[in-house]
């Protein structure tokens, strides 16, 4: 049911305009891709970067002949783009100046959740008897070691050169304290960034630098309705229309939280397939045509997948199939806006898709032909993952031929 102040609905928004917009909205149709990685984030609002790869591989599938070296170039050299963790806890890249409103709000609630845990498990292991005057202790001396660095350092790094930081293993039964933990809440305060990858671009280990050190300025604070405002604000323009348990989910926050920002922004309700009711921007209203027929590859985790609680309208019966156990989207395979399968590698690096369902043969060869485009731009890496969803298992069992008997 709408909210008691819920304005009169302004018009009905049916499940394959939902599709239109988002092959639109997030440069996946062909004739929609951008030119840069900066684009492509903007497009998305932000992007996820739980895994290394994903980034590089969500910049592919938007972006207009992307490589390597343009997305290093955005994050490192530029860094017009920021791997920041906010949301639900996640790290995700931020067009910069979107990160103010982040760290205002949605980094803010998980640094607070954190700096709690941290600062129990500091007694109850037997660090210090005050949790919260050793974690001050602890911010402090971390921030003043990384701004007497030129680059930045590793993790490793930070705890060889702090003797703070030399903790002693838990007690059995304790949860043990390290550096990285201690990184990420900072990383969630504020007081951090991830610099410079040491490795390969399918992996993350980052020089961490002070905010000041790496974008060369502190970043403002803003109260953390502004904050929330502003993330709602471009989500519902990548995402709308999407409903308040959608944006509660994709924030982290409370429904309270999402109100404020839909009534601050003026959002228009309007009516969904199935009887829900979701959000626009209130320019925003005019029908979105479907371009022309279009498929993508999209990589674990893709800010596309996980962008709504509620992925029936693109997803369908597949939930099992596409997302493992944890929640976490595996690669993924599309077809007009609709979740059709997966893709996967085999051990000489090429891309091949599988099916959860049956796809015209016009489809079929799209795929196949997408699937060609990305083992080139590959050029025989593999990307491993953590996020093993149960199609992906069964095209692995495809792939790979049975034993003799």
């Amino acid at each position: 049911m709408p909210h008691p102040t819920t304005p009169a609905i302004a018009r009905h928004v049916p499940d394959s305009e939902r599709r239109a917009r988002l092959a639109i909205r997030h440069a996946l149709a062909p004739a929609a891709r951008v030119d840069s990685p900066e684009a492509a984030t903007r497009a998305m609002t932000v992007m996820h970067a739980t895994e290394p790869a994903t980034v590089y591989l969500s910049y592919w599938a938007r972006t207009r002949g992307v490589t390597v070296a343009d997305v290093d170039r955005a994050l490192f050299t530029d860094r017009s783009l920021v791997k920041q963790l906010a949301m639900r806890r996640t790290l995700f890249v931020f067009p910069r100046d979107l990160l103010p409103a982040a760290t205002s709000s949605a980094s803010a609630r998980v640094a607070t959740t954190e700096r709690t845990r941290l600062a129990k498990q500091v007694v109850s292991t037997g660090i210090a008897d005050d949790g919260q005057h050793w974690l001050d202790l602890a911010r402090s001396t971390i921030l003043t070691t990384l701004d007497g660095t030129a680059d930045g350092l590793t993790t490793a790094e930070i705890r060889t050169a702090i003797p703070l930081l030399d903790i002693p293993p838990a007690p059995a039964g304790s949860a043990p304290l390290g550096t990285s933990q201690l990184l990420v809440y900072l990383g969630a305060n504020g007081d951090v960034l991830r610099g410079t990858n040491t490795g390969h671009w399918r992996t993350s280990r980052p020089r961490w630098s002070t905010n000041r050190h790496w974008l060369g300025e502190d970043l403002p604070t803003l109260p953390a309705q502004e904050g929330y405002r502003e993330l709602v604000n471009r989500w519902l323009y990548s995402f709308g229309p999407g409903t308040e348990a959608d944006l509660a989910w994709w924030l982290g926050s409370t429904k309270a939280a999402v109100r404020a920002a839909l009534s601050d922004l003026n959002a228009v309700p309007v009516s969904l397939d199935g009887g829900g009711i979701g959000w626009l921007l209130p320019d925003d209203l005019d029908e979105v045509a479907n371009p022309d027929p279009w498929v993508a590859l999209l990589p674990v985790l893709d800010p596309t997948t996980m962008g709504w609680q509620a992925r029936d309208f693109y997803l369908g019966p597949h939930s099992d199939a596409v997302f493992e156990q944890r929640g976490n989207a595996g690669t993924t395979a599309w077809v007009n806006g609709r979740i059709v399968g997966c893709w996967v590698q085999d051990e000489h690096g090429v891309v091949f898709v599988h099916l959860v369902e049956d796809v015209a043969p016009a489809d079929q060869l799209a795929l196949d032909a997408e699937a060609k485009r990305l083992t080139r731009w590959l050029a025989g890496e593999r990307v491993g993952t953590g996020y093993w969803s149960r199609a992906m298992k069964d095209a692995i069992e495809v792939l790979t031929p049975a034993s003799p008997t």
